[in-house]
């Protein structure tokens, strides 16, 4: 072994850094790619209406596009904003299409109700007249000083699961999303486990019949790994904090994502495949299935964690973070890790379905490709076919 080497093997963190353009060239490397059978596990992906939008795509085409592939499970999630824009109305149209456009296509659903939080950009989608000032950073959300707010989410969740416990379709309520985290690097003040306690007690009185799932992001470096336990040390992550409320654990798989950008080049974190990476991921799954809890990838890694905001998309290249291959490569090693866990994975959701159809605008279908191939080689034949 080289220097270099030995000093990788030694640093974790040197292992698990990559420095490269961040605009890569396209290569044929997805369609030689083996690719793992998916056994019992239910494959779908996550809908994101207000990302599609922000591509420039129309939401209801794009979720009309994605779904006649041959997916079983479909996470859609209602907005509190979008729903309540007046005190007490709520207005569900906006979940109401979607549900409707699912069922026609046979789909399971998950739907997040949120209520503060919920999966794609901004993540945080409480009314302003829930919130007229600005949550105080640094701070845990809890009853003591925001009583009213969790009233509100809680008052939101119940009415949310109301309308929609009889839909045969729905499978599952997730509550909140990475509920106890902080929401990115942009603010500090994070959800007490307490507030969140109080939304899954209510969805459990307003449908006891179905599962709840709780997200939260399963580190793949050592640097957030650390990061996360320091800033969520006094009442755990959200991961921790699904493994004590939710029936279902849903991870947040991304093996390589945009640290900063130096002129030219990005430096990337990319430790999934360390030693020390595995053997973490494996001994928290193996320690939630004891408990008898279901785990499930509830974001795989399909588009694009640059050092922006919105992934980029230049046409004809690929991005450093999420080439085509890495949409097979992630699921795979997603899929191993289930192995190794006695239940297994009871889903992977695939996350970054809107990417694609702008990929395919822009004349690279090769994400829907990957996306297809892993579908036609880990679904049951006749699923495959369509049939």
């Amino acid at each position: 072994m080289n220097l270099a080497g030995r000093l990788a093997s030694g640093i974790p963190v040197l292992a698990e850094l990559r420095v490269a353009r961040p605009s890569q060239p396209l290569t044929n490397r997805w369609s030689q790619l083996p690719v793992e059978s998916a056994g019992a596990t239910l494959l779908g992906l996550s809908f994101r209406p207000l990302q599609a939008r922000e591509f420039g795509l129309d939401p209801q085409r794009a979720l009309a596009e994605l779904l006649p592939y041959p997916f079983p499970l479909l996470r859609l999630a209602a907005y509190w904003d979008q729903v309540e824009q007046a005190p007490g109305k709520l207005d569900t149209t906006a979940v109401d299409w979607q549900l409707d456009a699912a069922d026609r296509a046979g789909k399971k659903i998950i739907l997040c109700v949120g209520a503060v939080k919920a999966f794609g950009y901004p993540e945080f989608f409480v009314p302003r007249h829930h919130l007229p000032v600005p949550l105080p950073e640094g701070q845990l959300i809890g009853a003591d000083g925001h009583r009213a707010l969790l009233d509100a989410a809680v008052s939101f969740v119940s009415r949310i699961v109301e309308r929609y416990r009889d839909h045969p379709g729905i499978v599952g309520w997730q509550v909140e999303h990475d509920a106890v985290d902080p929401l990115g690097m942009e603010h500090s003040w994070r959800l007490a486990a307490s507030f969140v306690a109080a939304e899954v007690a209510a969805v459990r009185a307003a449908d006891p019949s179905r599962p709840i799932v709780l997200n939260g992001f399963l580190p793949t470096s050592l640097p957030v790994r650390l990061q996360q336990q320091w800033r969520t040390r006094d009442q755990g992550d959200s991961l921790a904090v699904a493994a004590r409320l939710a029936d279902t654990v849903g991870l947040d798989f991304y093996p390589r994502h945009g640290l900063v950008r130096l002129g030219p080049v990005t430096a990337y974190l990319a430790g999934s495949d360390t030693r020390w990476a595995r053997r973490a991921s494996l001994a928290y799954c193996r320690d939630v299935a004891g408990s008898g809890r279901r785990i499930m990838v509830a974001e795989g890694q399909a588009e694009p964690w640059e050092t922006v905001t919105t992934p980029p998309s230049q046409p004809g290249r690929g991005m450093f973070s999420c080439l085509p291959e890495h949409v097979i490569g992630n699921y795979n090693a997603a899929m191993r890790l289930g192995r190794s866990v006695p239940s297994g994975l009871w889903a992977y959701l695939f996350w970054g379905a809107e990417y694609w159809l702008l990929r395919q605008r822009q004349g690279d279908d090769t994400y829907l490709r990957a996306f297809g191939r892993v579908l036609e080689a880990g679904l049951p034949t006749s699923l495959a076919r369509g049939s």
